[in-house]
């Protein structure tokens, strides 16, 4: 078993140090790497990472393991290409030395991320992170203060918010007062802590590609999650007409129900118009449609359904909307007088209409799924054929017993019959069995 005793440099510390090219491989190698970088930074944490290295190495040498240990440095360049170069330098030990697992060992979490670069090349078997300890007085804390100084990430995070809020106090409390000062510029550091918590940047730099790439793919789905958007902002609206419309009601849910009692017809439209333009979008594209397509706007119709049923339910109770009139109608000689529903019986209407929207949904789905994996087959759907008694298919031939394509294959390849059989119309016991079936015979049959 062959372990690989690898040291993680990302930013490249040793090869900008030393003016040596990565990998480094070998006991020996390490070693003088070792002095090479200590003389050039003795304040450096990497000549501990390198002095690990050689201690887990010589542990698991002690162990009768076979160790290649080595050191990985990136590229200054960018990350990408820092992450590359790791990759390509882990190729090239791997075809090497061909190792069973590897051991990865780190002096920062920003050689951490490295990690998956290993695990999808060999097994990681064990991640030893190196913490160098300093002597906890005024000078190591000049000295960590003078790092974290020279970090350009870490001073644009935590300098500048700093900054900005020293100099943004002063002026809220001289124009609006101090109380309301504070509570502004915590509110402000709240939002941003959440913006980062949340990683919204990273979301919005995603959606914003996503959008760009479906513009320029002309999607359809495009136009209509535009007009979703614009049905959305109209739902919205009246519900809220809706609310302002009620007379003077203590509490909340009231105004909440005739809320979402006026909104949800907009909402299920708008969500409709977008899930038959991610529908048509699959439809156009070359992959199949996936089941749960189909069945999104069945889902949302009957959803709708349910919560505009209970919404009402709520109002009509509190008597501010009117019960469910179903007018009288006549057919030819059938007459029917006009039926006044309650609260439970519309209530009821609607569940069971929700529910049997969702069941035909599925049903369509579940079809119309079917049929597209049958057209999609390989063999052109040849089983259906067979259900409507059509002609049967090559493997159905070749089950015939009296002699088909199976007969005259066996016959070219193996002259022997694979049955001992013994023809009552032969004097000689079947010996003429290899000559094939005789086609008088096939015709009497």
């Amino acid at each position: 078993m062959t372990t690989l005793v690898v040291c993680l440099d990302r930013t490249d510390d040793v090869g900008r140090k030393t003016g040596l090219r990565s990998p480094v491989v070998g006991w020996e190698a390490v070693r003088a790497l070792v002095t090479d970088v200590g003389l050039a930074d003795p304040e450096d944490s990497g000549v501990n990472t390198l002095l690990e290295s050689l201690r887990v190495a010589q542990n698991l040498r002690d162990e009768n393991e076979d160790v290649v240990v080595a050191v990985v440095s990136g590229d200054r360049e960018s990350m990408v290409s820092a992450d590359r170069a790791v990759a390509e330098q882990l190729d090239v030990l791997i075809d090497d030395h061909d190792p069973d697992s590897a051991v990865v060992v780190t002096d920062s979490a920003e050689d951490e991320r490295l990690i998956p670069i290993v695990e999808s090349r060999v097994r990681v078997d064990s991640v030893d992170r190196v913490v160098v300890r300093q002597a906890r007085d005024i000078e190591s804390t000049y000295y960590l203060l003078k790092q974290f100084l020279a970090d350009e990430e870490l001073r644009q995070t935590v300098l500048v918010p700093i900054g900005l809020t020293l100099l943004v106090f002063p002026l809220l409390a001289t124009t609006v007062g101090p109380a309301e000062g504070a509570a502004a510029i915590t509110t402000v550091i709240g939002l941003f802590l959440l913006y980062k918590g949340f990683n919204i940047d990273e979301r919005l730099t995603r959606l914003t590609r996503q959008t760009r790439e479906s513009l320029y793919s002309g999607q359809v789905s495009v136009v209509t999650y535009v007009v979703a958007a614009g049905l959305t902002l109209v739902g919205l609206f009246v519900g809220a007409l809706g609310v302002s419309s009620l007379e003077h009601t203590s509490g909340v849910v009231v105004p909440a129900m005739r809320f979402v009692f006026d909104s949800i017809p907009w909402l299920a439209m708008a969500a409709l118009t977008a899930s038959a333009g991610r529908l048509l979008d699959e439809a156009i594209g070359e992959d199949p449609i996936r089941q749960s397509f189909f069945n999104l706007p069945f889902i949302v119709l009957a959803v709708s359904l349910v919560v505009r049923g209970f919404s009402a339910y709520f109002l009509e109770q509190q008597n501010v909307i009117d019960p469910f009139v179903v007018p009288a109608a006549e057919l030819g000689v059938l007459q029917n007088e006009r039926i006044i529903m309650g609260a439970s019986e519309r209530l009821a209407l609607f569940v069971v209409t929700a529910i049997v929207v969702s069941l035909i949904g599925a049903r369509i789905a579940a079809s119309v799924s079917g049929t597209r994996g049958e057209l999609d087959r390989p063999d052109g759907g040849s089983d259906a054929g067979l259900a409507d008694g059509g002609p049967p298919s090559a493997p159905d031939v070749e089950r015939e017993p009296n002699g088909g394509a199976e007969a005259a294959v066996n016959s070219d390849a193996d002259p022997d019959p694979a049955p001992d059989r013994t023809d009552p119309e032969l004097t000689d016991g079947g010996a003429d069995s290899n000559a094939g079936p005789d086609p008088s015979e096939n015709r009497e049959r």
